[in-house]
């Protein structure tokens, strides 16, 4: 009888002696060679044929050579059935099942077994021609839909002119690729894959005709949809009627690609402002080039289509700047591509943004190629600029050399001839990956707005770009990574005093007043979301005020909360202001609720390397009874182009949670506090243009509880009361100030 484990013997055997041309007989001969040879023939015999096992070998010479001729055996029919029925129950038989089916049907276990080999390659030969022919059959509906595409394209037609949507400077192949790699790069790769595999086809058939066109230009990524309900929404408002109108519905199929090649046109556009020179971009200073200005008329010639010419009415803006900041390449891009941190951020920029629509998610693990339809609404800390508004998409990729670039571009005018107060040319940065976890940004910053409705004391810093420009938003980027790199910290630093023990005390503390900068920056500019109420004449001291009811907000007290803003000048330097205002040892010269009382500082966390970014805990020590040991939360942040000072009154209970590491979403807080702007772009000190040493545009903003009960009506002598603090404040203000500055 064979013995199973002499097949294994014979097979190293025969390895040994396969160099050896004699014709000798020997029924010990190879097995396995001649299985994979014959697949096919078994496979085409539907499995009647099988080789005959060799046999035992106990009596083989072993100076004998194997013979070369082959025996077969032919299964009967009703061997083959028996077969058949077991293979569809148990396609992998084990040796004991092998034996019993050999038993019955009066064959060898090696039999059974080459027999169920042979099945199984059967099998699988004719599973992979069906799959193949089902991949064939998508390809072809895959390409049919390309056509159908390029069609669309073909006839597509400019919102604006009625003409063709020519959109960049492109062929009409080059559209068509941008298309056909939106939506079946990923798809057509996988099929020509498996098509090498199988039909024996180059695997390169697919992608040497897309990079045929210049891949460097297309958008690499399928084409997705997501739901409205996947939109964000970021800012401190108190009701739903504060959310961004959407300024159209839904995007149709034609659409999108109007948007993709705008988008990718925009990407190009982006690139060459951010890294050319001369002559499009004109130094302010022979001997410091970071401070450029653009030439409008060279910017036409060298980008002659984009979005159009720029509407009459509305005046160009135009600025680059560039700085390293202390936060990975990675979570920038994070950062840019996230509505709600995105807002967070730059929420003293950022009122309110939405994600309409994300035509593209980007690939598996990042956003290279993420493509979304957005809304934005953008201010100045003060009710006396008008914010501005934009629909726009924002397409964010990497490109050969590891830099990251995310660019912004206006929709405004895809659907009508309406045009906007504010439109937004290709915009955004390149981010290039430095050593030891920093990133070089660079910002470009590129709007066409009206800027009719700018008070006058704030146009000469919107006029040379400090209020909207790239300056502020550079600034505003490295501040807020100085900060988010204090709150990441895991230990305390040895520049953090005073009651604060453990590091999750610390965290919440600045979870705490991040809220705080929230809620204040959100209600203190002109948003289209307030509705403010001028209290007395036109003069530049106005005090505007508007009240809300705060209902089943737990980081909020419930009743009618009243906000009163107003904003002036100042013939002082922005930094003196800033420094003033944010020292506790002259906070009872100004602070009418201190009541005159000692300010002690209780505790101080340092989030930025200048000593003005940090936030602090203070107590104020009053005679009067009822403010005694009052406690107050104040941040103050400061950068090159404007300065914070924003604090709130904190009860000592809801303190003590904060310091001991219990959530801060919960301790109710009323934000007021100052933004402090330059009137200008400053003096040129040494070639270099310093901001902030002319005088200071000051905006003084409270928030008062003034009902504990938020269906009750605002009496008149709450706003008179209101009214009268703020005008008391700016009053000692102007005061100390300028007796400090005599």
């Amino acid at each position: 009888m064979f013995q199973p484990n002499m097949f294994e013997n014979l097979h190293h055997q025969l390895v040994d002696m396969g160099h050896n041309n004699n014709n000798k007989a020997s029924e010990n001969s190879t097995s396995l060679d001649m299985l994979i040879r014959d697949d096919d023939h078994d496979a085409k015999s539907a499995g009647t044929d099988t080789l005959e096992p060799p046999n035992s070998g106990d009596d083989q010479d072993p100076n004998q050579h194997p013979n070369k001729k082959k025996r077969y055996h032919r299964h009967t029919q009703h061997q083959i059935q028996e077969m058949e029925a077991f293979f569809k129950e148990c396609p992998h038989p084990d040796d004991k099942q092998r034996k019993e089916l050999g038993r019955r049907l009066s064959l060898e276990p090696l039999q059974v077994k080459f027999w169920f080999q042979n099945k199984r390659t059967q099998m699988k030969a004719q599973h992979e021609r069906m799959d193949n022919s089902q991949l064939r059959n998508e390809n072809e509906k895959l390409r049919a839909d390309n056509i159908q595409f390029k069609e669309a394209l073909a006839n597509a037609t400019c919102p604006n002119c009625g003409g063709p949507a020519a959109i960049g400077e492109m062929s009409f192949d080059e559209q068509h690729l941008r298309i056909e790699n939106a939506r079946l790069r990923e798809e057509i790769d996988r099929i020509s894959g498996i098509a090498a595999k199988y039909v024996g086809k180059p695997a390169l058939a697919y992608t040497d005709h897309v990079s045929s066109h210049g891949p460097s230009r297309s958008l690499d990524l399928p084409v997705s949809n997501f739901s409205s309900s996947q939109q964000g929404m970021v800012g401190e408002m108190f009701g739903a009627n504060d959310l961004l109108r959407p300024p159209m519905a839904g995007l149709t199929e034609t659409e999108k690609p109007i948007i993709i090649e705008l988008a990718v046109s925009a990407m190009e556009e982006l690139i060459r402002m951010a890294q050319i020179g001369e002559p499009l971009w004109t130094p302010t200073m022979s001997d410091n080039s970071s401070n450029v200005t653009l030439n409008e008329d060279e910017y036409m010639r060298s980008f002659p289509r984009g979005i159009g010419p720029k509407p009459m009415g509305l005046k160009s803006e135009a600025s680059r700047d560039t700085d390293v900041v202390i936060m990975n390449h990675m979570t920038l891009v994070e950062i840019l591509m996230d509505v709600n941190q995105w807002s967070n951020v730059f929420c003293g920029i950022v009122s309110r943004a939405m994600t309409m629509e994300v035509l593209s998610t980007g690939v598996a693990g990042n956003y290279n190629g993420a493509l979304q339809v957005m809304t934005a609404e953008y201010q100045v800390p003060s009710p006396l600029v008008p914010t501005r508004e934009n629909y726009f998409v924002r397409y964010c990729k990497q490109h050969s050399d590891g830099t990251w670039v995310v660019v912004d571009v206006s929709l405004d005018g895809l659907r009508s001839n309406t045009i906007s107060r504010c439109r937004r040319r290709p915009s955004g940065c390149l981010i290039q990956e430095l050593p030891n976890g920093y990133s070089k940004v660079t910002w470009v910053e590129h709007v066409e707005v009206d800027t009719g409705g700018v008070h006058d004391i704030y146009k000469v810093l919107v006029n040379y770009g400090l209020a909207f420009g790239a300056k502020r938003w550079v600034a505003t980027l490295a501040r807020q990574c100085e900060r988010l790199a204090s709150a990441m910290a895991s230990n305390i630093p040895a520049g953090d005093v005073g009651v604060i023990t453990t590091p999750e005390g610390r965290k919440s503390m600045l979870k705490l007043a991040e809220r705080m900068v929230l809620s204040f920056c959100s209600g203190v500019g002109a948003s289209t979301a307030h509705t403010w109420t001028t209290l007395s004449g036109s003069g530049e001291d106005d005090v505007r005020v508007m009240t809300r009811k705060s209902m089943d907000d737990p980081g909020r007290p419930a009743g009618i909360v009243l906000s009163a803003a107003t904003s002036f000048w100042l013939p002082i330097p922005p930094k003196q202001v800033f420094n003033f205002l944010r020292d506790e040892n002259s906070r009872s010269e100004w602070d009418i609720l201190s009541n005159c009382g000692l300010v002690q500082e209780m505790a101080h966390i340092a989030n930025g390397r200048d000593p003005g970014n940090c936030v602090s805990l203070l107590r104020v020590n009053s005679a009067n009874s009822s403010q005694s040991n009052m406690l107050i939360l104040q941040e103050s942040a400061t950068d090159a182009t404007g300065s914070y000072v924003i604090y709130a009154p904190v009860d000592i209970a809801s303190m003590n949670v904060i310091l001991s590491g219990g959530d801060p979403d919960y301790v109710a807080l009323l934000p007021s506090g100052f933004s402090v702007l330059p009137d200008g772009p400053g003096q040129y000190q040494s070639g270099v243009l310093e901001v902030g040493t002319g005088g200071s545009l000051l905006t003084v903003a409270f928030q008062i509880l003034v009902d504990s009960i938020p269906t009750s009506k605002l009496s008149l002598g709450s706003v008179a009361t209101v009214n009268s603090l703020i005008k008391c404040t700016v009053e000692r203000i102007k005061c100390v100030l300028a007796s400090n500055n005599l």
